[in-house]
């Protein structure tokens, strides 16, 4: 069996003393042994979903004909689901008929989020232009050379103004700048009239960079293949435009020289890029990887003759080599960015034009910067700016500035009405805005020596940040279970205000400061707003249940108690983590409480969230116990289910009124292949 190797390895034009592991956050080397990835989204949530489809169908109300299909669930620690759908009509796919329900942990509904309306009955169904003339008319819209057109798909269109009966005519091909190109064009099948087109392979253009010397995650083997545990690798197209190149291979693991010349520097460059982007979402986020099911993605260097840019098309990142050949494009934000389109196609699907294209554009600069946090190389210190080691205009300057949109020229600072205008690039601005403002807040300061000074719009007040990686969290929230295609900006503050109240409570700092921050950036108030709320148990009789106040209360092993982000805590930032270490070994934490003895029904309740690397469906390699006064009331193993999410337990204490007693929890890993219990939320009810 190959096995995961960390080689030695050289990016871009200059080589440092430097090792960063792509699987560890700066910090977190302590517990280095506990990086592995959350549990992928689980296939037999949507098959069960799936199932009931007919019987969703009908209990929402949906018009004959209409059938649901099932996108993606997202399961909450509480047991709460949100279902993405999308819709067919008659069988036609309804393109922009998506909706997301949102149901509690019984598996009632308690809302719906709509892509635009409810209805998606076009006013017929019987198309009078023909196929050929929409292939013409996909074909006119396209500006690539070497172009095929697709025959054009029968579908409906949920637009702006009402569902119509349409053509998807998918035009692919090779722009004269070498950009490869998957254009779809919507054509009215009443009328032939264009209504809408949008690209799949989104790109950003400028000249390489360097991260310098790090460890990079590769396989072992004769020889070794640059390809990581995720399933991330990296391929030379060798100056092609089409096939998936050749996989990088090295005989003693230590790869490139930080200069141009050696084909494989712009490969540690864009191999690195693709692992911590992985990483970041993985375990920042709990998301495994763009399309959330444990596997990685293909990134092709070396593209074509003098391509400045690089794209993500759908399925993999490409880079070319710029001018000259002589500047790859693999700077760390390029693939954070580009890769977070790919997520953005499979949560909300935006689509690329009018407001929801500011959104998606927006989206992607959020998680690159989020990612260059993240990856915190030296070498590309972490900042608010966009493209900033691009050069592209020629003076220094970054393309973006999250902080003031509008320094670049063209981007807004501030949400209008005729932002849908613009090219996404340029109606990412207020959003960008809104992510500066909600993590660090408005006016002047200096973070990691750049300068910034962000304002507000109009009359709004002024707004404190919440850190960065809270904001990222509230965003991806909102991409992930209420936004829909043809989201606004109004929609994008409804969704973030009710992802803010789901993580952190309608009364808190968090949701307030979204609020404002959406306020700042023109964006009016919308009928969802904060409030006040009972904060959530804090532990009662049992002392800092929530971790937050780190080891205070417990009494046991150094290291399980932890903010360490390579597992999420389920509120707050730190957490309870036994075991993760793949090795043999044993911790525990304990804490001695007094049950009350006019206690009515007292319990104690937790949350346990349980990941594991090992592949056996049959045997308890690693093992944890809950116990009281030494008495083992729960137990769990490596084959304990469900995986990579918290559920809720709970222990009933009336046989101890009255009395002290000792809470313990403890596990057992043996010498190979982790497995992480983290417990978060320890409360009791008394």
């Amino acid at each position: 069996m190959n096995r995961l190797k960390s080689g030695l390895a050289t990016g871009g034009l200059l080589a440092l003393a430097l090792a960063i592991s792509p699987a560890i956050p700066a910090g977190a080397a302590a517990s280095a042994g506990r990086d592995k990835a959350p549990a992928p989204e689980s296939q037999s949530l949507k098959a069960t979903e799936q199932s009931r489809a007919a019987s969703s169908a009908s209990a929402l109300g949906l018009a004959k004909g209409e059938k649901l299909v099932v996108k993606s669930v997202i399961a909450d620690a509480n047991g709460a689901t949100s279902v993405r759908y999308e819709r067919t009509l008659d069988g036609l796919r309804v393109i922009g008929g998506d909706l997301v329900t949102h149901k509690d942990a019984s598996g009632s509904v308690k809302s719906v989020t709509w892509n635009l309306r409810k209805n998606v009955t076009p006013a017929t169904m019987t198309p009078t232009v023909s196929k050929s003339a929409a292939h013409q008319a996909g074909l006119a819209a396209s500006k690539a050379n070497k172009e095929t057109a697709s025959a054009g798909e029968l579908v409906v269109f949920q637009s702006a103004t009402g569902p119509k009966l349409a053509y998807e005519v998918i035009t692919e091909g090779i722009k004269p700048d070498q950009t490869p190109t998957r254009l779809h064009t919507i054509v009215d099948a009443t009328s032939g009239a264009t209504l809408t087109s949008w690209d799949d392979v989104k790109h950003g253009t400028g000249n390489g960079i360097f991260i310098g010397s790090v460890t990079l995650a590769t396989t072992a083997g004769t020889p070794y293949t640059m390809k990581d545990t995720h399933g991330n690798y990296t391929t030379d197209l060798n100056q092609a435009t089409t096939g998936t190149g050749t996989t990088f291979t090295d005989s003693d693991d230590v790869w490139g020289n930080g200069l141009q010349s050696n084909r494989q520097s712009a490969a540690v460059d864009a191999h690195y890029g693709a692992g911590k982007t992985y990483d970041y979402y993985n375990t920042q986020l709990g998301r495994a990887g763009i399309w959330n099911n444990g596997t990685g993605a293909r990134s092709r260097v070396h593209y074509g003759q003098s391509y400045a840019n690089a794209f993500w098309d759908g399925t993999q990142m490409t880079y070319g080599d710029g001018t000259n050949n002589a500047a790859p494009l693999v700077e760390l934000d390029v693939a954070g960015h580009e890769m977070s389109h790919g997520v953005t196609e499979n949560t909300a699907n935006l689509t690329y034009s009018g407001e929801s294209g500011g959104l998606n554009e927006a989206t992607s600069d959020i998680f690159g910067t989020a990612v260059e946090w993240y990856a915190n190389n030296p070498n590309d210190v972490p900042d608010y700016l966009i493209g900033e080691k691009l050069n592209l205009n020629g003076n220094g300057t970054p393309l973006r500035y999250m902080d003031q949109p509008s320094k670049d020229g063209a981007s807004k600072d501030c949400w209008s009405s005729t932002l849908g205008s613009l090219d996404p690039h340029y109606s990412s601005g207020p959003l960008n805005h809104w992510y500066y403002l909600l993590s660090e807040g408005s006016g002047a300061k200096t973070i990691n020596g750049v300068s910034y000074n962000s304002p507000v719009c109009g009359t709004a007040g002024a707004v404190t940040g919440i850190t960065h990686l809270k904001a990222e969290k509230i965003w991806y929230r909102t991409l992930a279970t209420y936004l829909t295609s043809s989201s606004n900006y109004a929609a994008a503050r409804t969704g973030a205000i009710k992802s803010a109240k789901d993580l952190y409570g309608a009364g808190s700092v968090e949701c307030t400061a979204v609020e404002k921050a959406f306020t700042a950036i023109a964006v009016a108030a919308t009928t969802e707003t904060c409030g006040t709320t009972t904060p959530p148990p804090t532990g009662g009789a049992l002392t800092n249940g929530g971790f937050e106040s780190g080891q205070t209360g417990w009494t046991g092993t150094a290291g399980p108690i932890t903010n360490n982000t390579g597992r999420p805590a389920r509120t707050g930032t730190w957490k309870m983590w036994l075991g993760g270490n793949g090795v043999a070994g044993s911790e525990s934490e304990s804490q001695t409480f007094a049950v009350p003895a006019t206690a009515v029904t007292p319990t104690l309740t937790y949350y346990i969230r349980i990941d594991t690397a090992e592949t056996t469906t049959t045997t308890a390699y690693d093992t944890a116990t809950v116990s009281i006064n030494g008495v083992t009331k729960h137990s769990f193993s490596n084959l304990s289910t469900p995986k990579s999410s918290y559920v809720v337990k709970t222990i009933d204490l009336t046989a101890y009124k009255g009395t002290n007693v000792t809470l313990k929890f403890a596990d057992t890993e043996d010498s190979s292949l982790q497995t992480s219990f983290v417990v978060d939320d320890v409360s009791t009810n008394f």
